[in-house]
């Protein structure tokens, strides 16, 4: 987002999913008055969070068209995954 001030659009806009932004228009109508800054400050830093995580994902998939390793520590979790499959299937399950 610019350096506009968030609004109750902007935010709306900022969340991008319709039963979320739907969520927040309902929380924000709903608050009682002595609530509303508060609610209004945490769909705030939620819609903030989602536009940076938006551009975090679209900066990795730019690296990635450009046949790059994505930015940042990234933690191999397979020896994990496959011990936790191991004991899964040592106790029977599917």
């Amino acid at each position: 987002m610019s350096s506009e001030p968030w609004t109750i659009e902007s935010i709306r806009d900022a969340l991008g999913n319709p039963a979320l932004a739907q969520r927040f228009l309902g929380e924000i109508n709903r608050a009682p008055a002595h609530q509303l800054l508060a609610v209004f400050a945490r769909w705030e830093r939620i819609a903030k969070d989602t536009l940076a995580a938006v551009e975090h994902g679209r900066e990795l998939a730019a690296a990635e068209a450009r046949g790059e390793e994505p930015a940042g520590v990234w933690i191999d979790g397979t020896d994990r995954v496959l011990a936790d499959a191991a004991r899964i299937r040592a106790r029977g399950a599917a």
